[in-house]
């Protein structure tokens, strides 16, 4: 059988990740709230941990929606940064455009 020939891997997708981690964190805290009512009800089944680890939930993604605006914001200044040394031109891969296998220096 013979091989295909390898392909280079296509560039990362862009995702809104603030918005979807703000999206899960909401959900944890609404599920915290609808539980809530329910908590005598769950902790006689023996389910009484069940709202804290809504609100644990929540609380990591707070955390979570910490670090994706941080990484969004050194995303956008490294980009700013890129476009200000027009002159210089940096590949992804750190080759710096030098396609070739080997060297000659």
């Amino acid at each position: 059988m013979p091989k295909t020939p390898l392909r280079p891997s296509p560039p990362p997708l862009e995702a809104n990740d603030v918005a979807i981690v703000g999206g899960g964190t909401v959900l944890w805290f609404v599920a915290f709230l609808a539980l809530l009512p329910f908590h005598g009800t769950l902790a006689e089944q023996g389910r009484g941990d069940w709202q804290w680890i809504c609100l644990a939930g929540a609380g990591l993604g707070l955390i979570g929606l910490w670090y994706c605006r941080a990484r969004r914001d050194a995303i956008a200044r490294d980009r700013a940064a890129a476009e200000a040394r027009p002159d210089e031109h940096h590949e992804p891969d750190g080759t710096n455009g030098d396609t070739s296998a080997t060297r000659s220096d």
